[in-house]
């Protein structure tokens, strides 16, 4: 079935590349955890039990933990936004492009996505501007997609590419979580956030026509009723987080018959899935995919490293477990991450 979908599919996207680039301040997770409490004066013991449900054993951060400190406003914490994810962002995009085989001034259309931070001009313009890419080169900025974005701007890139196949198209999405952090929010939701979330950036170099993986369909997916369970709570403090206790239980009750609906169009079952590429939420969310589409462990085998190795990415996340995934050729795959609205975003692909 999916080899007639191929077949009808006259405009693909291939993916030539993807590189996730992380910041060069690495920490164990028990470090973090110690300079976490000292810097909100939380009970240490309760922080601890919080950061270690995560699962993740070490994170890459923004700044040296000692300047964490020093961040006492939302300026002083965008600034730093500004200033190490021009750089995370540029070396994202380099690689990428030197992976592809691409030149600089050969990218079309750049779409660049980012929940953690603000500018104007956004990050973008700057980043094109820095490598030298064409003054038409077609820029889309794009805040608030959340963890979701990496899934979300590789269909935007998907839908660019069916009605330019001819041209290069870019994903950038970078993320300083890091940068949230909130001193005087002792909340059970920023003390799991400040052990689950880590910094990073990604870059997907993709073409209408060439190598790599091809998507074959996207597909998105918005629930009415739902701004509750995920998203920023957004004040002079900054940006304050919102993780509803409800969200585990909302993902088991729709993701899996959406999941099997989107498959069911191109005449398809989980079981015929030959690689799962997820967002790593969370190991509660991660746990409740498997259970709910009845994965074999290994199916996520991926997701979990990730997770372990680098926390949530937000939307960088989805695309380091896709950096890192070697396909089942022949086989199908799907690609999915969640994020606030609350939304999903599903994509079918093919090695």
């Amino acid at each position: 079935m999916l080899a007639g979908l191929l077949q009808r599919q006259r405009k693909c996207m291939h993916i030539s590349a993807v590189q996730t680039v992380l910041p060069d301040h690495r920490y164990e997770q028990a470090e973090i955890t110690e300079a976490f409490a000292r810097l909100t004066h939380c009970d240490e013991d309760l922080l601890r039990r919080f950061h270690e449900a995560t699962g993740v054993t070490g994170r890459s951060l923004a700044l040296p933990l000692e300047d964490y400190a020093k961040l006492d406003s939302f300026g002083r914490a965008n600034d730093a936004y500004v200033e190490v994810g021009l750089d995370l962002t540029e070396r994202a995009l380099t690689a990428a492009l030197d992976q592809a085989g691409v030149e600089p001034k050969r990218v079309d259309h750049l779409l660049f996505c980012s929940t953690t931070g603000l500018a104007t001009p956004s990050l973008d313009a700057r980043l094109a501007k820095r490598m030298g890419l064409r003054p038409d080169v077609k820029r889309l900025p794009v805040f608030g997609l959340g963890c979701a974005a990496g899934a979300s701007g590789l269909s935007r890139l998907y839908d660019y590419l069916r009605g330019w196949p001819d041209h290069v198209a870019a994903l950038v999405c970078l993320e300083l979580c890091s940068l949230t952090i909130q001193r005087d929010d002792t909340s059970i939701a920023n003390l799991v956030a400040s052990g689950l979330f880590g910094d990073a950036a990604g870059a997907v170099v993709a073409t209408g026509r060439g190598r790599g993986p091809e998507v074959v369909a996207t597909r998105s997916r918005l629930y009415p009723g739902t701004e509750h369970l995920m998203g920023w709570e957004v004040g002079d403090h900054g940006f304050r987080i919102v993780l509803d206790a409800d969200l585990t239980d909302f993902v088991e009750e729709v993701l899996a018959g959406d999941i099997r609906a989107f498959l069911a169009d191109y005449g398809l079952t989980p079981d015929q899935v030959g690689t799962w590429i997820c967002h790593p939420g969370g190991p509660k969310v991660i746990e409740k995919i498997v259970e709910t589409l009845g994965l074999p462990p290994k199916a996520v085998e991926v997701t979990w490293r990730s997770l372990r190795r680098h926390g949530n990415l937000s939307s960088v996340s989805v695309l380091n477990v896709l950096q890192e995934t070697r396909g089942r050729p022949g086989a199908p795959a799907v690609l999915m991450a969640l994020g606030p609205g609350f939304s999903a975003e599903l994509l079918l692909l093919h090695w």
